[in-house]
């Protein structure tokens, strides 16, 4: 049975072949130029960082409109100014109501790195995303083989871009490579959706303490954040609590104050 991954991603195959017809590599490479990055891993690795990455997300599949008229360049400044280390920006139209202005208009803005949070399968990404103004990609492993996450990883950190692994479970530890940066645990399955944070507490032990632990998705508490940091975790993503509310910054600062 075909799930919303798996429609994502059909989708996301069709939409990088339209967008290479359009504007072949090649092209696209001649628009990077050079500018200043941010370092995510730096920022967790301070002594007084927050550890949020802080999301803006419209929509999400499972759950329909979140935040529809959302303001990228309103909620993504007030996340820096609320001491997020980090935001991450959907830039997926068809599922999850984002547009790649939302990223490169809200990297006018802040000074905190950007995550373009994609479903990327294809070096043409990359590119755009170094384009665009991203400081981190984010891979997959349900979407892509251990041999495509270590190409890709290898691409963008040739780019200049921190890379951030997501695996789901177990099986996925061995997409972990020396090419990606930081390994992400996503508490949501993105097969049923559902969400726990017993995946993070059970896969904490098993990634290499070389890299840099990130919890995704139902973190929704303080005591959550100290629960994940007991297991080692440095980075914690956080969207849907924030973007539900009337003010996604305000409710971010407080959450971050209350750590």
């Amino acid at each position: 049975m075909e799930t919303i991954l798996d429609k994502i991603i059909a989708r996301k195959r069709i939409e990088v072949e339209n967008q290479k017809r359009e504007i072949p590599l090649e092209k696209l490479k001649q628009q990077i130029r050079h500018r200043e990055r941010y370092s995510l891993k730096d920022n967790l690795l301070k002594k007084n960082s927050s550890g949020i990455i802080a999301e803006f997300k419209r929509k999400s599949p499972s759950k329909g409109w979140i935040n529809q008229d959302a303001i990228s360049t309103e909620i993504v400044h007030a996340y820096e100014i609320a001491n997020a280390s980090g935001s991450s920006i959907l830039t997926d139209y068809n599922f999850f109501g984002g547009i790649k202005s939302d990223l490169i208009e809200a990297g006018k803005m802040v000074k905190i790195p950007l995550l373009r949070k994609d479903f990327i399968i294809d070096e043409y990404q990359i590119i755009e995303a170094n384009i665009i103004g991203a400081d981190i990609i984010l891979l997959i492993a349900s979407c892509l083989s251990p041999e495509r996450v270590k190409q890709l990883a290898k691409t963008a950190t040739q780019n200049g871009l921190e890379v951030l692994l997501e695996i789901h479970n177990e099986k996925e530890l061995e997409h972990i490579c020396d090419e990606v940066t930081f390994v992400g645990v996503n508490n949501r399955n993105l097969h049923t959706f559902t969400t726990s944070l017993e995946t993070s507490v059970k896969l904490s032990n098993k990634i290499p303490n070389k890299f840099i632990k990130i919890s995704e998705s139902g973190i929704s508490t303080p005591s959550d954040i100290k629960l994940l940091k007991k297991h080692g975790f440095m980075g914690f993503l956080i969207g849907e609590s924030f973007m539900r509310t009337k003010n996604p910054g305000k409710s971010c600062k407080s959450f971050i104050d209350s750590i």
